[in-house]
């Protein structure tokens, strides 16, 4: 596997590069995309390299804020693996930040 350099320039027309890796190393894939839309605590939008869309809404629900985002699902993988494997990143993400 080639080692990656993760990148992140949030910015309209910045690019962000990242690898997704089974905690075993069983298998990985490289990620990345060109952000199109960054509204500061209200949204994120993003082509990613194959084309399909990304969008991020940040929802102020007072003390706490929900997280939707939706995505252009690609045809190798059932939907609902997908939804689960976004849905694991975006757990592990709420985990990290109430712990830090």
């Amino acid at each position: 596997m080639a080692l990656l350099r993760p990148s992140n320039d949030l910015r309209v027309g910045g690019k962000f590069l990242t690898r997704m890796e089974a905690k075993d190393g069983s298998m990985g894939f490289d990620f990345g995309g060109v952000y199109d839309v960054v509204n500061r605590h209200e949204a994120l939008g993003c082509a990613m390299e194959d084309g399909r869309r990304v969008d991020i809404a940040f929802v102020d629900q007072g003390n706490e804020t929900k997280v939707m985002e939706t995505f252009d699902a690609e045809s190798s993988n059932p939907v609902e693996f997908q939804q689960a494997g976004w849905q694991a990143i975006m757990d592990n993400f709420k985990a990290y930040t109430e712990q830090n």
